[in-house]
């Protein structure tokens, strides 16, 4: 069984399977703004879209709040690219520095 949840207590989504964590996306909240700066799934585990299904409850999240993001992670800014949906998110002012401008 795989599970996503957000664990407020060390600022970071978490994937598991069977339970067990096999993955992490860190973020750090100010005021409206959530920055993503890390995500990791563990190698065993890779290539089963764990990470894409952490990233896209964490967009989903921020949206819901009504926050803006700061995709600092590559993988987060890369899905980001993949998904435009999600484009509105990040700041258009910042857009470019995360290769998202085009």
């Amino acid at each position: 069984m795989i599970e996503v949840r957000n664990n407020v207590e060390k600022s970071r989504y978490e994937v598991l399977v069977d339970s067990g964590v096999v993955g992490y996306a860190d973020y750090k909240v100010e005021g409206d703004v959530l920055t993503a700066p890390h995500t990791v799934v563990d190698k065993d585990q890779g290539g089963k879209g764990l990470a894409g299904k952490m990233v896209t409850q964490l967009l989903d999240d921020a949206r819901d709040a009504g926050q803006s993001v700061i995709p600092e992670c590559p993988y987060v800014a890369g899905f980001i690219g993949k998904n435009p949906e999600y484009l509105e998110l990040v700041p258009e002012d910042r857009r470019a520095d995360f290769g998202l401008d085009k």
